[in-house]
């Protein structure tokens, strides 16, 4: 192998152009690619900027073009030339109008044939990809978003800190506390029998920060959740924290709409319109079956409870009698796509969702055909049909259900696979949301008692603080998420300042006060003396860039990210450790037969 020797780089092969033209330089890099032609050699040249095209014939000087003989894929090169016009020009790169006639060629290491073609059409299986990520990021798709990544979170720093904030990091190996996700424990070594949690997220110390007289506080933290991996969920993630001193929460999404605007006009070129949309919670989910709608195509639900009162068809009777609801969808001209099969199917969705089934009804040219019809009135139907703008050609899908949050839910889900099968979202539209007034408490089945749906220190609204105790399913949060395109893209709270609000919280959530300050004395304790009124949110970066560049998994924008059992396949943690490491931690293991 060669050396550098006296050659450094001058250009980046992917700042080059025809301003360019005529300059010596020296660039460096992968040979994405090498064509012999017979007397006259391109090789494609890689970095991380792009792709320049170098070029060598008979006038090459004989070394240079005898090395240029011997190019594979995945050679490490550093060479000089003379940047010239390209005859054939293209525009399938950046530098199409332009190569490098090269003078001078240095190969600086040698490569395998790699396990997979390192471009961006070829289909590789993902276990590959992952075990090979090396190889695999150096594909431009792949390469891409790492490098945007890198520049968001320059200009979320900026604009951050031309706001007042202070950058701040707060600890990794922090106290586990309960009302979230399962945590991923550390154990101490010099404290045997006691164990760190890494954090879910900074929520205690930004509050503390606040107590502290930071006045704005944020970080780009680490964070991290034991749970089940989706496309959009990882273990260990990327958050953007903030919080904020003497704010309301139209302050903060203001704030943050500036935030998000400047984004998208400087990482995509895209104009996006301020202020959004804000919907309430309740709406939400009454129009679209989710607290994170995707307001890019239509299919709302409809309530048609009241059209069925005192109706003889017993199911729907049954659900009035338990105080429930029928909610309805008009599948708007895709009676000839939604077949009997297809309703089938998604009636599997709704029942995967909580429904008991799903009714329908197929307005076709030779007539209707209907799971439930015959046994309404004419008047039903015709109230039914008005409601809905029932028209032929529509297919209209009916959930009935005691709770209404589930009914809504699963025709939410049926909506989401229909816009999804049949084409009617754009994906070139951004749609941004606020979605404001959160439930304060959610009742579990599983724990018996009242959960926070945020967390524990989350503002009642005013009106529902005297609720906390004698009403709690009644009481709305000063909360908000940003969602977009169907995605909850980040989300915060106005934050309890009072001690004694606080004190009441903790009580309605089931907590003695041997529990409250067992787990949040620190915090309890800071508070009594003096907490500026507070608030803030956090993005899950990872999958904003991913909502940004259209892609559908989070791992397509996280340079090492872990798989369906949590593992990372190209080290090959999670790993065993060996018995002096478990000794010195006062680990004994018992493992599952």
């Amino acid at each position: 192998m060669e050396t550098m020797g006296s050659l450094r780089r001058t250009n980046y092969c992917g700042e080059v152009s025809m301003a360019n033209v005529g300059q010596q330089m020296t660039v460096c890099g992968s040979i994405a690619r090498a064509r012999d032609k017979g007397g006259i050699i391109f090789a494609d040249l890689r970095d991380t900027t792009g792709i320049l095209q170098l070029v060598f014939d008979e006038d090459t000087p004989r070394e240079v073009f005898a090395k240029a003989e011997s190019l594979k894929s995945e050679y490490v090169v550093i060479c000089r030339g003379l940047l010239r016009e390209r005859a054939a020009k293209t525009n399938k790169i950046a530098t199409g109008d332009v190569e490098l006639y090269v003078s001078e060629l240095r190969i600086l290491s040698e490569a395998q044939t790699p396990p997979f073609e390192i471009r961006d059409e070829v289909n590789v299986n993902d276990d590959l990809r992952l075990r090979y990520r090396y190889l695999d990021l150096r594909r431009p798709s792949m390469h891409e978003p790492i490098v945007l990544r890198s520049k968001i979170m320059q200009i979320i720093r900026n604009y951050f800190c031309e706001n007042h904030f202070t950058e701040i990091e707060t600890p990794t190996l922090i106290k586990s506390t309960p009302e979230g996700a399962r945590d991923y424990l550390v154990p101490s070594r010099v404290q045997p029998g006691h164990f760190y949690a890494l954090p879910q997220s900074p929520q205690l110390y930004k509050q503390i920060l606040m107590l502290s007289g930071f006045d704005r506080y944020f970080q780009i933290a680490r964070c991290y959740r034991d749970e089940e991996l989706r496309a959009n969920r990882q273990p260990e993630f990327t958050q953007v924290d903030e919080e904020l001193s003497f704010v309301d929460e139209n302050d903060i999404m203001t704030l943050n709409e500036g935030l998000l605007k400047r984004l998208w006009k400087e990482i995509l070129h895209v104009d996006i319109e301020t202020p959004f949309p804000r919907m309430p919670w309740d709406e939400a989910m009454g129009r679209y079956g989710s607290d994170k709608p995707d307001t890019r195509f239509g299919l709302e639900i409809v309530d048609v409870t009241d059209i069925f009162d005192g109706t003889g068809f017993k199911p729907f009777a049954a659900v009035l009698e338990a105080g429930g609801t029928i909610r309805a969808i008009n599948a708007r001209g895709l009676a000839d796509k939604l077949t009997r099969k297809h309703i089938d199917k998604l009636g599997e969705v709704a029942k995967t969702y909580g429904a008991k089934g799903l009714a329908f009804s197929r307005l076709t040219a030779d007539g209707t055909a209907s799971s439930f019809e015959k046994f309404l009135t004419e008047e039903e139907k015709a109230a039914l049909y008005q409601a809905l703008d029932a028209r032929t050609g529509d297919v209209l899908l009916l959930v009935s259900d005691a709770n209404w949050v589930k009914a809504c839910t699963a025709l939410g889900q049926v909506r989401l696979e229909i816009g999804r099968k049949y084409g009617l979202i754009d994906p070139d539209q951004f749609n941004f949301l606020w979605v404001v007034d959160f439930p304060l408490f959610e009742y579990s089945e599983t724990e018996g008692r009242w959960m926070a749906m945020h967390h524990p220190f989350t503002m009642p609204k005013a009106e529902d603080i005297d609720k906390v105790e004698s009403d709690p399913g009644a009481c709305h949060a000063v909360a908000y998420d940003i969602v977009l395109n169907g995605e909850e893209m980040g989300g915060g709270s106005i934050r309890i300042n009072d001690p004694a609000l606080q004190d009441r919280m903790f009580k309605a959530l089931g907590f003695t006060e041997e529990k409250a300050r067992a787990s949040f004395g620190f915090l309890m304790d800071a508070y009594k003396y003096g907490a500026p009124p507070h608030g803030g949110m956090a993005y899950g970066l990872d999958r904003m860039l991913m909502l940004m560049l259209k892609r559908d998994s989070i791992r397509d924008v996280i340079a090492f990210p872990k798989v369906q059992n949590a593992g990372e396949p190209m080290t090959g943690a999670p790993d065993v450790v060996d018995d002096q490491q478990l000794k010195d931690l006062s680990i004994a293991l018992t493992l599952p037969e």
